[in-house]
C-alpha cells in the first residue's frame, strides 16, 4: 500500500492534476479569507462617514466618549471629567450611539 503511494507521487502524471488542486485552494482562500476582510473594512468605513458631532463611541483601545469635533481624517472625543482627546477616524471601533439604541420589533399580528 505505501510502496503503491509512493510510486504515484513519484509518477509523472499531468500537469492538471497538480493545477486543479492549487486554484481549489486558492478559490477556498478567497472566499474564507480576503471576501470576508474586504467586507469588514467597507462596513467599517460606511460606519466612520456616518458618525455626526455628539455621537458617543468606542475607540480600538477601549475609551469610551463623545464626539466633540471632527476633521477630514480625525474626531475630538470628550471622555469623562470633560477631557478631550484626538483620534484618527480608523481608531473607532463602534457606535455607542446605534448599539445602545433599543430595536423596535412590532408585534405580530393576531
Amino acid at each position: 500500500m505505501i510502496s503503491t503511494i509512493i510510486l504515484q507521487a513519484a509518477g509523472g502524471g499531468s500537469m492538471l492534476s497538480t493545477l486543479v488542486p492549487m486554484v481549489l485552494i486558492m478559490v477556498v482562500f478567497y472566499f474564507f479569507m480576503i471576501r470576508p476582510q474586504v467586507k469588514k473594512a467597507k462596513d467599517h468605513k460606511k460606519l466612520v462617514e456616518e458618525l455626526k458631532k455628539g455621537d458617543k463611541i468606542v475607540t480600538t483601545a477601549g475609551i469610551h466618549g463623545r464626539i466633540v469635533d471632527m476633521n477630514d481624517t480625525t474626531f475630538l472625543i470628550e471622555v469623562e471629567g470633560g477631557t478631550k482627546i484626538r483620534f484618527d477616524k480608523t481608531a473607532i471601533s463602534l457606535d455607542a450611539t446605534k448599539a445602545a439604541a433599543p430595536k423596535v420589533t412590532e408585534a405580530p399580528k393576531a
